[in-house]
């Protein structure tokens, strides 16, 4: 062998061991963080504070907030007009958003009374832990006859609330002939969220979020439960059934994916050669990942500012409530499919009820809890829930993968296995966006079920 020869040789085979090395430190799963289960959350010091176990009912009544807000909303409304030719590119298109109001003043206000008798349709309670207090639906199974009841923590997102899932809730506590379970249903409002109280506290994120919830299903008397969830649902669910695999039965998320260095260099490979990886009918959901890059980019800039400028934001829309209904509907229309953009309605009402939509936008305006809700992202983003990186913690909980054709992003299965370490389930739906529990519930409710045959014995 000459000379050049042999250094050729000594340098791939320098350039193997390290590519092989980082490969290894790259892939290598990490240990937990540390953290506290019961770390102090609420105002003033922990010294001062004496947790109250005491679990007390709550319902809805806001009869003179909702005249104050009619009266609001009967102001002259000063919009500008759209562009000539734009629906919803955009944002929320003014003409839409007249329409939208005056339904809002005229038609679902003047019927609060039927509105608040629906939002506590179900028993509702709240309970203080870790200095806050926390808000959640409890709904338990009538006559489940012979069925196995299995616990399940359900898990909503941004912008939504625990309205997502009130069509949701009777099909899994209610027995059905097709099915052997049926499910007790523990469904929390986010800490900061609703009438969950937001914490006093920097460095507040998902991670110590999934604590909170972990030690509320204790507090209601589970020591292992199922979790669902999707949006910020699916990271907290994720977070939990990581850190808690002891109480964890199995996790099912609607929003699936992982943002490990590894995980992201499979993305591309699978761009690249989308054959060897999937199969047809999934590429659609997966490539071209750079046309999907491109989409997830314009309808980000909320999240930039959010993760940035919570508080800024949440002050220009706190007690404006042409401003809130704009900016919270705007969601339920592009994410639900990217091509309700092109509709002079933003097709809203496609999917879903105007009557829906707007119980939603109350929660957060009567609760006034834009602000809190948005500091999540500020907190996801930090440097210290960075430092966990819990991409890279593995998870040996059960998990479930539900994708939806028009949700905002979709993981492999190739790239969830580098941290679901036992993915036992995974489906892709040809319809379908970001809020299917309240879209399209029975389709998930067939999809859960399916998962928890594989998963409760």
């Amino acid at each position: 062998m000459g000379f050049l020869a042999r250094v050729l040789f000594v340098v791939l085979s320098l350039g193997t061991a390290v590519i092989y090395q980082n490969y290894k430190n790259i892939s290598r799963p990490i240990p937990p963080p540390a953290f506290d289960v019961n770390a102090y959350w609420g105002p003033g010091p922990a010294s001062a504070y004496k947790e109250d176990p005491s679990i007390k009912p709550f319902s809805i009544k806001y009869t003179e907030a909702a005249n104050e807000l009619k009266q609001q909303l009967a102001r002259p409304l000063k919009l500008h007009a759209p562009l000539e030719d734009v629906n919803f590119e955009y944002g929320f298109n003014t003409k839409a958003l007249r329409n939208v109001i005056a339904y809002w003043r005229d038609n679902y206000l003047t019927r609060w009374s039927e509105r608040e008798q629906f939002l506590n349709k179900f028993p509702q309670f709240t309970t203080q832990i870790q200095g806050l207090k926390i808000h959640y639906i409890h709904v338990k199974p009538s006559n489940p006859g012979k069925k196995k009841v299995v616990p399940l923590l359900l898990i909503h997102g941004w912008p939504g609330s625990v309205r997502e899932f009130y069509e949701l809730i009777p099909m899994l506590t209610t027995p059905s002939k097709d099915h052997d379970y049926v499910f007790e249903v523990i469904a929390p409002s986010l800490v900061g969220y609703g009438w969950s109280q937001g914490s006093s506290k920097k460095n507040f994120g998902p991670l110590e979020m999934s604590v909170v919830f972990r030690n509320l299903m204790l507090r209601v008397g589970h020591k292992k439960f199922l979790i669902q969830g999707g949006d910020w649902g699916s990271v907290i669910g994720s977070n939990l059934a990581t850190l808690f695999p002891e109480n964890s039965i199995g996790y099912h998320s609607n929003l699936c994916f992982t943002n490990s260095i590894l995980a992201n260099i499979k993305s591309i490979m699978t761009n690249i050669y989308p054959s060897l990886f999937l199969e047809k009918h999934q590429e659609e959901f997966h490539v071209p990942s750079l046309d999907k890059f491109y989409n997830l980019l314009e309808e980000s800039g909320y999240f930039h500012i959010q993760a940035t400028k919570p508080d800024t934001i949440g002050t220009a829309l706190l007690n404006n409530p042409v401003g809130l209904a704009a900016y919270i509907l705007e969601k339920f229309s592009t994410w639900t499919n990217l091509q309700y953009r092109k509709l002079p309605d933003g097709g809203l009402t496609k999917k879903f009820s105007m009557d829906a939509l707007l119980d939603n936008v109350m929660i957060y305006y009567l609760s006034d809890s834009i602000t809190t809700s948005q500091r999540l992202y500020a907190e996801q983003y930090a440097q210290n829930q960075r430092d966990m990186q819990m991409d890279r913690v593995a998870t040996t909980t059960p998990y479930g993968c539900a994708r939806f054709r028009h949700d905002l992003a979709h993981a492999t299965d190739w790239q969830l296995k580098e941290k679901y370490e036992n993915l036992v389930h995974s489906t892709y739906h040809n319809d379908g966006g970001h809020f299917i529990a309240l879209e399209s519930p029975k389709v998930l409710y067939e999809d859960f079920v399916e998962f928890v045959k594989k998963v409760v014995t």
